[in-house]
């Protein structure tokens, strides 16, 4: 199965490492272009045993790779995992401004896309983002229908 991984923190790129350790292939790419750029040279803002062999092993064998192109991840895959961080505002509330732009980017690459995609959120947001959220950003940028089109699901972090 093919991949595509919104966010390269510690969730994106554990996830990453994870599903290409299961022979899958994985695409990454990040809201902040500085950590696209830093995960292409094997360097990472996430400390965590083993990662950096993880995703240097599967960057060599061709199951991982990184872009710029937030569209070009969607088009490419069947599956998309957003894992986009989700830091707080001044009052405490979460600020969705990168998950937003995740939605609209991955909405606009569906409205090209023929098949069935399956976009599932692992960043921690609170409940009703999802479907009061994310699904109708989806479906207003691409004219698709969730449910025929695309699908939406939460694997949480635990």
């Amino acid at each position: 199965m093919k991949v595509s991984v919104f966010g390269l923190g510690y969730v994106g790129l554990l996830s990453a490492a994870c599903l290409t350790r299961a022979g899958h292939t994985v695409i990454g790419t990040d809201p902040e272009p500085r950590r696209t750029a830093l995960t292409d040279m094997g360097r990472f803002l996430v400390l965590d045993p083993g990662l950096k062999l993880a995703i240097t092993e599967a960057a060599s064998s061709g199951s991982f790779r990184t872009t710029l192109d937030a569209r070009s991840a969607v088009l490419e895959s069947d599956v998309t995992l957003i894992c986009v961080a989700m830091p707080s505002n001044a009052n405490g509330s979460l600020n969705l401004r990168d998950f937003d732009a995740v939605c609209i980017q991955i909405g606009s690459a569906l409205a090209a896309k023929g098949d069935y995609h399956l976009v599932v959120v692992r960043s921690a947001v609170l409940p009703g983002t999802v479907e009061g959220r994310l699904t109708l950003l989806i479906e207003q940028h691409s004219g698709r229908r969730p449910g025929h089109h695309f699908g939406v699901c939460m694997h949480p972090v635990s």
